[in-house]
């Protein structure tokens, strides 16, 4: 793995990881919320293997990128842009996972060109979706969050801050308490040992400079996304768990009823965290074939 800064056309900085052979099949990562570039040692191993390549990068406001404040979803196909022109990649696949999930469906919508084939993984669907309810299933954690960002944005910026020092002075078994409203039995199995030092680790690295990412994030996902998923031609490999109490099983039924010609793989027996525990060859082999 190797790290490098990427300059943006209007002069942001954006903290990339390369990881994998430089010869290999280029998939760039849009990891979750909180956010990080940091990618699982054993992940990239496994992509490795495949011949797989991986890219990742802060988003604007986490670890090592500049703050983009007011941000919507569908501006990181700017940054994506620049970090494949930067790398000097012509064709990159792009998968995203949780919060990263709006911003791979970005990559899918406005980024024909670049990008071939984009995964989507326990992604949450938008605010206000028809037919949707929002919460059902959702873990305490993130509806409290949520729902406090809606009514009121200084009372939900203040605990953003409290949270974040919060995570920062938790390894691995405080991380799991904290998340415990949203772990359900198959995501609590995996996330003990090297995953759960991963994580630490991962919003470690996301949050230290400050809560700025964390909250464009939020604000980012419950406005407007800046493109119509109705209008993705990309194909797109959709996979959500049953189990999942980060991001409940319907925002990806109700995804998946959205997007043309997507591939759903919906499961009973995964949760959030399981997803590429269990499924990321599965993944890189289907992003390959399109690449």
């Amino acid at each position: 793995m190797h790290e490098l800064d990427v300059t943006t056309a209007d002069g942001r900085t954006l903290r990339v990881l390369d990881a994998g052979p430089q010869d290999g099949a280029p998939v760039l990562v849009h990891n979750g919320t909180p956010n990080s570039r940091l990618l699982y040692g054993h992940d990239v191993e496994r992509a490795e293997a495949q011949g797989v390549r991986m890219i990742s990068y802060d988003r604007p406001g986490y670890g090592g990128s500049t703050r983009l404040a007011g941000r919507s979803v569908a501006d990181c196909v700017i940054d994506v842009r620049a970090i494949a022109a930067a790398l000097r990649i012509e064709r990159l696949a792009v998968w995203g996972i949780s919060g990263g999930g709006p911003h791979a469906l970005a990559c899918a919508a406005l980024l024909e060109d670049l990008v071939p084939a984009v995964g989507v993984l326990g992604s949450i669907a938008p605010w206000g979706a028809e037919d949707l309810d929002y919460f059902d299933g959702m873990g305490e954690l993130n509806v409290e969050d949520i729902e406090l960002q809606l009514a009121d944005k200084a009372a939900a910026r203040a605990k953003t801050e409290v949270e974040r020092e919060a995570m920062l002075q938790a390894d691995a078994p405080g991380l799991t308490e904290q998340l415990s409203s949203l772990l359900s039995p198959v995501d609590a199995a995996v996330m003990s040992g090297e995953l759960g030092e991963y994580l630490v680790d991962c919003i470690h690295s996301g949050l230290a400079p400050g809560a700025d990412g964390w909250w464009d994030d939020g604000e980012a996902h419950l406005a407007q996304w800046g493109f119509d998923l109705r209008a993705i031609r990309t194909p797109v490999l959709l996979m959500h768990g049953r189990h999942d109490r980060f991001v409940p099983f319907a925002h990806g039924q109700w995804l998946a009823g959205q997007i043309p010609g997507v591939e759903a793989m919906l499961s009973d027996e995964d949760g959030h965290l399981t997803l590429t525990a269990h499924h990321l060859e599965r993944l890189h082999a289907w992003l390959l074939e399109r690449l």
